[in-house]
């Protein structure tokens, strides 16, 4: 018998069960708003939305132009200045409020991120249970972290879409939460439906959050470089993270700019080939959409025999399919290690990388295939890759540099400690890194050599949740870092005496425990 989509997750059901808490995200013909001015409005122009899952409509995205987008910044700013009035004890009775609400419906949103960005149930449901943790964390230590210092007035967020909860919505709520009012921009790619189902409780709430979607070129102006914007917060791409970060050096104004970087994993005189199986099975979490994914190995070429072998096995054992499906109506949802990357395009570019790597010489030691069991029948699959890997990759491969966004790793092999070094610095600076040997003490002097903002020892390391900071280092990340009190700090204003840890143009000022 073939699968079936599960019915506690089945689209239409999620969505009766969004009209009726939400209402006023809605037209009363369907249609997506966007909320500002204090209220759901401006329906836009509707661009149709489609799940990675199955290519299945699911709405459309209400793309703003450019001055209506202009007359949200307006008033969001007229806001901030009302919001910053408001004493430290009553915003931190309206977010714990917008928690108490958000966590009725964690659920929900968990299952919209799976047709939305495909995340599977495990870690939709993880994305907004981490975001109400983290941001009750501040909540509940937000005083000697505020201290005296001043909320910014205005901040913009633009993020990716593959962390829409954990990462957007949780720095949302830290910043309303400090005393600023927020404007955020819907990812174009995914997230739309459960950011505005989330917005509309904190807005209930009384936050004072702004909620638009539109074309990144369109709103770039407004949401960025517009003089009402105090403080930017973006999570995306090197390329547009470099286009943000030249045009914010001419505005003297707060920002967090989170961009990619081939985060590398380097392997020496290593023996515990049992862990790194489990760190690789672990690592391929949401099919390495992620900006912590580890893409590059860099192993020491006697050990290579071992590595794959422990690399063919983790990768074979992982099942990729559609998160939705189940064999009777009452079974748990699939187990999978990941569903759809993103969208088809990105799918489709994944395939233009793993080419071009072929034909400039690189070496296929791993490919995939996907198992027609875990799809429906003639469901459309253009969206799912199986994991793939490539061996002596060269310098002129597009791939080289740059960071997949997907199933893809690379293994580039070394004879010595320099090689390893360079080979793990290739990105000129990384989120995360590790560095796995036998000899902790070797470990730990080499892990000091590699520029990344986080460095594991024989483990993985991740963004790091409550009290943890998070930053990059080289061309991964400028600005001011995030993470525990340095969120607080990054989002406020302090004494002149008291500088914002950061990766800045002129000077790298990192805190004194990462």
């Amino acid at each position: 018998m073939p699968k079936i989509v599960s019915p506690q997750v089945e689209f239409s059901g999620l969505m009766a069960q969004v009209q009726q808490i939400t209402p006023e995200i809605l037209t009363s013909d369907g249609k997506f708003l966007n909320l500002m001015e204090g209220r759901w409005q401006e329906p836009g122009t509707p661009r149709d939305f489609t799940s990675p899952v199955d290519g299945s409509s699911l709405g459309a995205l209400p793309m703003l132009d450019r001055e209506t987008a202009l007359r949200a910044v307006r008033a969001a700013k007229q806001e901030a200045g009302e919001w910053a009035k408001v004493d430290l004890d009553e915003r931190r009775r309206r977010v714990q409020d917008c928690l108490n609400q958000l966590r009725q419906h964690v659920e929900l949103t968990g299952k919209l991120l799976i047709w939305e960005i495909g995340k599977t149930y495990k870690l939709g449901f993880t994305d907004i249970d981490r975001a109400i943790d983290g941001v009750q964390w501040y909540v509940d230590n937000i005083e000697p972290m505020l201290g005296t210092r001043k909320p910014l007035g205005l901040v913009s967020n633009i993020a990716s879409w593959n962390y829409p909860m954990s990462v957007l919505l949780h720095a949302v709520l830290t910043q309303a939460l400090c005393g600023n009012a927020v404007i955020a921009k819907t990812p174009t790619d995914g997230g739309f439906i459960s950011l505005s189902f989330t917005f509309a409780i904190a807005r209930r709430c009384g936050l004072p959050v702004t909620l638009v979607s539109g074309a990144g070129g369109e709103l770039s102006d407004v949401l960025v470089k517009n003089e009402a914007i105090d403080c930017l917060s973006f999570v995306g791409g090197r390329y547009n993270g470099r286009n943000i970060a030249d045009a914010l050096a001419a505005h003297d104004k707060r920002y967090m700019l989170e961009m990619e970087g081939v985060n590398t994993y380097g392997i020496w005189n290593y023996s515990d080939w049992t862990s790194l199986a489990d760190q690789l099975k672990k690592g391929y979490d949401y099919g390495k959409q992620r900006c912590t994914a580890y893409v590059r190995f860099v192993v020491q070429r006697s050990l290579f025999p071992q590595f794959l072998e422990t690399y063919w096995e983790a990768a074979r054992s992982l099942k990729v399919g559609n998160p939705t499906l189940v064999d009777n109506a009452d079974d748990k949802l699939p187990e999978l290690a990941f569903g759809p990357v993103i969208n088809k395009a990105q799918a489709e570019d994944l395939d233009r990388l793993y080419a071009d790597a072929l034909k400039t010489g690189a070496t296929p030691i791993f490919e995939g295939k996907l198992d027609s069991s875990l799809f429906l029948p003639n469901q459309d699959m253009s969206a799912y890759r199986a994991p793939r890997a490539l061996v002596n990759l060269p310098r002129q491969s597009e791939l080289y540099f740059k960071e997949p966004f997907g199933p893809i790793d690379s293994i580039v092999l070394v004879d010595r400690v320099e090689e390893l070094v360079g080979e793990m610095n290739i990105s000129n600076g990384a989120l995360v890194a590790a560095v796995a040997s036998d000899d902790q003490k070797w470990a730990e002097r080499t892990a000091r050599e590699v520029r990344a903002f986080k460095v594991g020892i024989n483990k993985l390391r991740s963004r790091g949740d409550r009290e943890e900071v998070f930053g990059g280092l080289g061309e991964s990340w400028k600005g001011a870092f995030v993470g525990g009190k340095l969120l607080v700090e990054a989002v406020t204003q302090g004494e002149p005496t008291q500088p914002v840890l950061g990766n800045y143009q002129d000077a790298t000022l990192l805190p004194e425990k990462i």
